[in-house]
């Protein structure tokens, strides 16, 4: 048994903290990274769950999909974010990415995606394919639950 580590956490928040700093070490391995679908909406879950207040985070991958970085780039209220696709395209073209995925969360738990979260991803995929960048989804998150655009044909 000479290998074994010992955790001791005394509260969920605690377990909360270990779970994403183990996610974001998967997340950090290049050559590992979404290759499961369900290991982004795991680590956007607990990265976006439980904001108080609306993210919007963009993840940056290589011309394989490979993870390049990822960024919060706005934050919002309990209730919405300014999105602006002029920032997301320079950020884009800052790591050289030739794909993203989209995401943010919902603090109010419902992951059910308004009109403006609708028209957002299509401003944002029309910008970005004019710098040859696909959108290649856009999760809403919150603690417990995820919403594919893709998945739901919206993208």
């Amino acid at each position: 048994m000479g290998n074994q580590q010992s955790f001791n956490y005394t509260t969920a928040e605690e377990v909360i903290n270990a779970a994403k700093h183990i996610m974001e070490s998967m997340m950090e391995q290049r050559d590992t990274l979404l290759t499961s679908p369900q290991l982004v909406r795991q680590y956007l879950m607990l990265r976006l769950g439980k904001a108080e207040r609306e993210i919007f985070c963009v993840i940056f991958l290589d011309n394989q999909n490979r993870l390049i970085t990822s960024e919060d780039l706005f934050m919002g209220t309990i209730d919405g974010a300014s999105i602006y696709p002029r920032e997301v395209v320079k950020a884009a073209l800052k790591y050289n990415a030739a794909a993203v995925l989209l995401a943010h969360n919902h603090p109010s738990g419902m992951v059910e995606p308004s009109s403006a979260d609708q028209r957002i991803t299509q401003r944002l995929i029309t910008a970005l394919e004019l710098v040859d960048v696909r959108v290649l989804d856009h999760f809403i998150v919150s603690g417990t639950e995820s919403l594919s655009f893709a998945e739901r044909g919206l993208i």
